[in-house]
């Protein structure tokens, strides 16, 4: 289903749109950035009510790989966590994504 959640850089806030496809185990899906631009997740897993994937962002010319885990809180709320692969730099945080109806 389509999920969205906003998550500060900065001083900026702004909103992110999540696409999840379960399949068994398997997370797949997009999340489609302020800019419109859909990013595919990778390495997405789901077992249980905890969830975890990464996307690959282009940020000036360095790919760099944010990292999210969560956990499924109802039908309508997922917790997630997002940090930089790297552990650098600004990027990630906490947000809560609801479902979209």
């Amino acid at each position: 289903g389509s999920w969205t959640g906003s998550m500060s850089m900065g001083d900026n806030q702004f909103t992110l749109t999540y696409t999840f496809k379960q399949d068994g185990e398997k997370l797949t899906g997009t999340i489609v950035t302020p800019q419109g631009d859909p990013l595919p997740l990778i390495d997405g897993k789901i077992a249980g009510d905890k969830l975890s994937f990464a996307v690959q962002v282009d940020m000036n010319g360095n790919m760099v790989k944010f990292l999210s885990e969560g956990t499924v809180k109802s039908a309508d709320e997922i917790a997630i966590t997002t940090h930089r692969e790297d552990g650098t730099g600004i990027g990630g945080g906490d947000m809560t994504l609801k479902r979209t109806k």
